[in-house]
């Protein structure tokens, strides 16, 4: 079991005062032997004895500078624990501290357990309700179909608009829900270049009629504290925003900054956004329903996500002259 702190603290204090004791003592050993000897002939005994007793105050201090150090060492280990928590490496506090420290330790690793697991049972309810949902949409859509055989054009029509207005509408709630349970948790670290390459190798399956090229431009080692599927989330609807504009032409991009943010830009070479529609599209507090036609809600999902992890999203217009959305995520701390 690790010493307690405490003692640790009260041993140094106690060996260094002891060695401040011996030092004193030598001094004014020395002082008192200087005043009764005559000139600086001083006997082999006193020569001796003051060394002796310096080396042992010395050694004393040291000793007790060194418990002290032992003693607050679990608590730069915990702290620089907890600075590996907030970057990703790990979902627990390890390692055994002093007893006034092990009983915080201990109800910090329960607490974040407690909140795993709560948000384990909520994405597991998320999940639930998107099962629950698909039936229904599914036969509605049916029933449009039927409605259409039969020469009810405009009920089909509507039953449609309707039902993809309801997925979509489920598709970004229940983002949008998975992200504020789990989007902030600690341990959070996810590879830019993994999400962008498996990304980008279903889009151009999706694409391939089109002859649409994307080029990534991303470190292999570059990662942010996002999760994977919200980061896959993010840029999956940049990306199939971008290819569904572009011309011929996509590319993403990152890199990092001294302010501590990753930017992740993604170009095409389409007939991009005016600024007003940019603003727009963008704007707090705009309805996903209202978003502006065309845009469809993948810009307000992106929003969303990245704002709850703390970054934020800027639309310009790409060298290419199509539209550069540009996400801002916070960088792993070092």
């Amino acid at each position: 079991m690790t010493p307690s702190l405490r003692r640790r603290i009260l041993v140094g204090s106690i060996l260094w005062t002891i060695g401040m004791i011996f030092m004193a003592s030598a001094a004014f050993s020395k002082v008192v032997e200087l005043h009764h000897a005559i000139g600086f002939n001083l006997s082999l005994h006193a020569w001796l004895q003051a060394p002796l007793t310096l080396l042992t105050a010395a050694l004393c201090m040291v000793l007790g500078v060194l418990q002290v150090r032992r003693g607050l060492a679990p608590v730069d280990n915990l702290r620089s624990r907890l600075a590996g928590l907030h970057q990703g490496q790990g979902r627990r506090v390890d390692g055994e501290y002093p007893g006034e420290i092990q009983p915080l330790v201990n109800d910090l690793n329960n607490l974040l357990e407690h909140r795993e697991r709560a948000v384990q049972r909520a994405v597991a309810k998320a999940g639930d309700l998107a099962h629950g949902l698909k039936t229904p949409l599914t036969i509605l859509a049916q029933e449009a179909d039927r409605a259409n055989a039969a020469g009810q054009t405009d009920i089909a029509d509507a039953i449609r608009q309707q039902v993809d207005r309801m997925r979509r509408q489920v598709d970004y709630h229940l983002a949008h829900a998975r992200a504020a349970a789990s989007g902030a948790a600690s341990g959070a670290r996810c590879s830019i270049r993994e999400s962008a390459d498996g990304l980008t190798r279903a889009l151009l399956r999706l694409h391939a009629e089109r002859g649409i090229a994307i080029d990534v431009h991303v470190p292999p080692d570059l990662s942010v504290p996002v999760q994977r599927e919200d980061l896959d989330e993010m840029l999956g609807n940049l990306l199939d925003n971008a290819c569904k504009w572009a011309r011929r032409q996509v590319a993403i991009a990152s890199s990092q900054n001294g302010s501590g943010m990753t930017t992740i830009s993604v170009d095409d070479d389409g007939p991009g956004l005016p600024p007003a529609m940019r603003d727009t599209v963008l704007q707090r507090g705009v309805r996903a329903d209202e978003a502006v036609p065309g845009s469809g809600l993948g810009l307000a999902i992106v929003r969303d996500l990245v704002e709850l992890y703390g970054g934020s999203i800027e639309l310009a217009e790409s060298s290419a002259g199509g539209l550069s959305a540009r996400l801002r995520l916070p960088s792993l701390a070092e």
